[in-house]
Order: C-alpha cells, then sequence, then structure tokens
C-alpha cells in the first residue's frame, strides 16, 4: 500500500487521507476558499443516506467520492493533473505526460513515465472499449495497490492476445486522463466493495499523527438502549455508556473531551407542547409512558453563534459551578450534542427489550446529561456540514432486531407504533401522542432555526427552498417532529432521519 499512502501524504496537506469525514473535509475545503474557489456538491436528493456523496472541486481537477451510510471518503479521482500536484518518492507523477500529439495541460503522465519512472511492473490491466461506438479510443486501466490510472487506447489496436506493455508504450496509447486513489489492491478487486468495506484509516486525520494518544477515540456507533442507556461504540476502544440523568459533564469531557462549543439553552417557545406540563393542553398518557417534546433548541443549530463563543472563553468545563443550570456540550466533530441540566426521569424502556424503567430521579443539584441530540448530517438538510454524521441503532427486542440511522421514517414509525401499542390507554391517545409537529427551517425566528450558523458555500441556500430531482426539495424548507417514548426524530421530506434525540 505504499502508494496509497505516499498519495495520500501529498494530498493531506490539501485536503484529507482516505477514509476521512466529508464534515471533516468539507470544513477544511471551506477554510480555504483561496485555494477552493469553486466547490460542487452532488447527492441522491431521494436517497441521500443510502447513494454516495460526490464533492467535486473543478478548479483543483479532483473529485471526491464519499459513501452515504458513514460519509467517509472512498475514493479520490484526479481529473486535471495540471491543477494538482501529485508526488510519489521525490518524482514528480506529472513529468512526462504531455505529447505533440496530445498538448492538453489536463492530460497526466504517460504509459512509460508511469511504468518505468514511478511504480514499476505491474499485472495487465482492464479494458474498457468506448461507449461510443463512434469513439475510436476505449480506456485501458492500469492498477497498482491503491492506485490506478486510465490510458485512452485505440479500439482498432486492441487485442486480447497483445503485450499490453508494448501496446501502451506505442503511439496508440495517449497519456492518462484520470488516476483514482482508493483502498485495495487493484481496481478490478475493490470496485464492487469499494463503499462498504471497513475503512482503514480513522476519520480525522489527527488521529494518524503523533498527537492521537492525547485525542478522544472516534465514535463508530451509538446503540440506543432504552430506558435513558446508551451504548458508544468506538473505533478502538472498548465501548462506553451513558446514562441519562447519571452521567456527568466531567464525565463526557474524560471520554469525549472538551467540547466544542457551549450553547446556553434559551429558548423555550415550544415548551408549551411538553406532555408533562400544565393547563388545559395538557394529555395525559398512560403511567410511565409520557411522551415529552423536548424545547426546540436543539443546542448548536439554534440561534447565535457568538453566544457559545463568549461563554467557551468564560466557562471553566472542568469547574460544575461555572456552567449554567442548562446548557448544550456542542461535539461537532463528533456528531452530537449533550444537554447539560438538573436530573429528570429519562423516557421508559421498551416493551420487548427486557430491562426495567429507570426509577424516578429524586431532586438533586449534581448537573448531569439529561438529553443525547444525535446529528444525522444529511445532505440537503437545514444543518448540513455543522456536525459530522452519527450512525445508531434502536434495538427492539432482545433478539438482535433493530431499527438504524439509515432506516427510512415510515419503516421506523411502523416498528416503533408496533413496539408500543399496547402501552396507550386508547388509540386516540396513541393518534394525539404521535401527531408530527412541523418545523419550519427557512425562517430564522423559528425554533431551532440554524440560519445564523450557516456561511461559506451554503449561504446560498438561506434564501428559502430550491427544487430539486424527483420533485424532492432540494434544500431547504419544513421538516417534521416525531415523537415516541423517550425519542424524537426530525425527519425530512424525503423520509431522512436528519436529527435523533434521546431524553
Amino acid at each position: 500500500m505504499s502508494s496509497l499512502t505516499a498519495f495520500s501524504a501529498t494530498l493531506a496537506n490539501t485536503l484529507e487521507a482516505l477514509g476521512a469525514s466529508l464534515h471533516n473535509v468539507l470544513t477544511r475545503v471551506k477554510s480555504y476558499p483561496q485555494t477552493y474557489p469553486a466547490i460542487d456538491l452532488a447527492y441522491s436528493p431521494a436517497d441521500p443516506l443510502r447513494k454516495p456523496v460526490i464533492l467535486q472541486l473543478p478548479s483543483n481537477g479532483l473529485r471526491l467520492r464519499f459513501d452515504g451510510p458513514d460519509q467517509r471518503l472512498r475514493l479520490i479521482e484526479v481529473l486535471d493533473f495540471s491543477r494538482v500536484n501529485l508526488v510519489y518518492k521525490n518524482q514528480e507523477v506529472l513529468k512526462g505526460g504531455k505529447s505533440a500529439e496530445q498538448p492538453l495541460s489536463s492530460h497526466g503522465p504517460s504509459f512509460r513515465h508511469v511504468y518505468n519512472r514511478l511504480f514499476g511492473p505491474s499485472y495487465p490491466g482492464e479494458y474498457v472499449p468506448p461507449s461510443d461506438p463512434q469513439s475510436p479510443y476505449g480506456t485501458y486501466v492500469l492498477s497498482y495497490p491503491g492506485v490506478a490510472f486510465s490510458f485512452p487506447l485505440q479500439h482498432s489496436a486492441w487485442s486480447d492476445q497483445c503485450d499490453f506493455v508494448a501496446l501502451l508504450s506505442s503511439s496508440a496509447a495517449l497519456p492518462a486522463t484520470s488516476m483514482s486513489i482508493f483502498q485495495g489492491s487493484s481496481w478490478p478487486e475493490v470496485r464492487a466493495k469499494l463503499f462498504t468495506q471497513q475503512a482503514q484509516y480513522p476519520r480525522s486525520s489527527a488521529l494518524i499523527g503523533k498527537s492521537r494518544e492525547s485525542l478522544a477515540d472516534e465514535i463508530e456507533e451509538w446503540h440506543v438502549l432504552g430506558a435513558g442507556k446508551l451504548e458508544v461504540v468506538r473505533r478502538t476502544g472498548s465501548p462506553l455508556y451513558i446514562t441519562l440523568g447519571e452521567t456527568t459533564p466531567q464525565d463526557l469531557i474524560a471520554d469525549f473531551g472538551p467540547p466544542d462549543a457551549i450553547y446556553r439553552k434559551n429558548d423555550r417557545r415550544i415548551s408549551i407542547h411538553r406532555a408533562a406540563g400544565g393547563g388545559d393542553l395538557h394529555l395525559s398518557p398512560s403511567p410511565g409512558r409520557g411522551i415529552e417534546i423536548p424545547d426546540g433548541d436543539h443546542s448548536s443549530t439554534n440561534s447565535v453563534t457568538d453566544d457559545s463563543d463568549e461563554e467557551m472563553n468564560t466557562l471553566n468545563i472542568g469547574d460544575p459551578t461555572s456552567l449554567p443550570a442548562e446548557c448544550f456540550f456542542n461535539y461537532f466533530h463528533h456528531g452530537f450534542d449533550a444537554f447539560i441540566s438538573y436530573p429528570t426521569t429519562p423516557g421508559p424502556a421498551f416493551p420487548a427489550s427486557g430491562r426495567p424503567d429507570p426509577s424516578p430521579q429524586p431532586p438533586s443539584s449534581q448537573l448531569t446529561v439529561t438529553k443525547i441530540i444525535l446529528h444525522g448530517n444529511v445532505p440537503g438538510s437545514y444543518p448540513f456540514n455543522r456536525h459530522r454524521r452519527s450512525r445508531w441503532l434502536i434495538p427492539l427486542d432482545e433478539s438482535g432486531d433493530c431499527l438504524t440511522s439509515e432506516s427510512p421514517y415510515d419503516e421506523v414509525s411502523e416498528r416503533l407504533r408496533t413496539t408500543w401499542k399496547g402501552s396507550y390507554a386508547s388509540p386516540a391517545e396513541e393518534r394525539a401522542l404521535q401527531r408530527p409537529m412541523v418545523l419550519n427551517r427557512g425562517w430564522g425566528e423559528s425554533p431551532e432555526s440554524s440560519v445564523e450558523f450557516l456561511g461559506g458555500w451554503e449561504e446560498t441556500t438561506a434564501k428559502g427552498p430550491r427544487g430539486g430531482a424527483d420533485g424532492q426539495d432540494g434544500g431547504l424548507g419544513n421538516t417534521e417532529l416525531f415523537g415516541f417514548p423517550g425519542l424524537l426524530f426530525e425527519v425530512l421530506k424525503n423520509g431522512a432521519v436528519s436529527c435523533l434525540t434521546v431524553y
């Protein structure tokens, strides 16, 4: 994998290595507008969590492909060699790439340069005939571990019995038009599993360097166990557990490091909808199965960033007495927020899980984690790229049957309705408690609005909804909030879960 390592190191100076998260790469790219003046993000509006996400940097001659579920960099494509500086073992990749026949600067190295100067002998590659019958050139893909080159080759000159070295060294072949960097021994071997194989490198390039021991381990997945308990599966370390109403802010800092920001909770505009509230609007759910609508300011997606920044400078996160009574710990690079407040009784256990319901919390002055907000980072959603994507699963029973963060909400709703069907006093109560609440993301004054947080290339989307393919909302617009005991789902129009709040 020496070639992969070398090229990844070259590109890491400007981007990230393979395995990096979409959030990290976009954040890096947006912070250098002079270097990356143009950004083109492509995704499937109908299925953004399963289909790959493509980030194209036309001014830099690069195209980056990420898998949809985990949003990790799987393929780096060099489409214009003149716009990116590539070096392998102190040898320029582009050297020898121009020819008298094809003087275009976008063309890359010749086969002779790749074969004789850079990587040496290789197994025979693959010949792909031209898709257009009128085109005189097919494509010959030459693979090395972690790297593949595409050479235009005259279709009339190709034969299965030919010597590919002699043929690609002749005038029938043109310099390489593209190069791919991937994880695997050869392109034919990895092609089918490119977006599904286990990533070799972490999401953050900082964890590759010498400082990794001082950094918190990466979170791979959240297991929502019910009854206020969450299991945190990490990349290399043993799992961690968070118990709502018991885990302290100091526990969070010890396990995940200091938060990236602290946001003071100050918006209660939808607290009137709490099932546990008083007055005529109170809905009385079955004992122990109440559904609370959490306040609408889900931390980082609320209103003003300056408040959060100022608080980070004045608060001593290691001193619990300096924290406000209610605040959010924002872990943008881990993909979640934690609501810090006085202990409350979390949601009940799933009926078929075999777990007991949590005991009522006694009054306490000790600040604890009472909510966890897991962000989906769905392309096209309003808070996109504020957090990196969090993946989660909800085991519904002891058999291992579960829902995942990639499950369409129609499936999530159907399964959870079945799970909780016997826990409601009447069908009317069930319908009332599962009725969606509309959340308008396009109004700056609405609860949980993130208009002030967008910035950079996303500013163009802050004016309102954009039309997308297949009738899907290509940008902003309303989302819906659906509640189940201990769970609150924010759902986009395409059925993708944008955010899961566990309380």
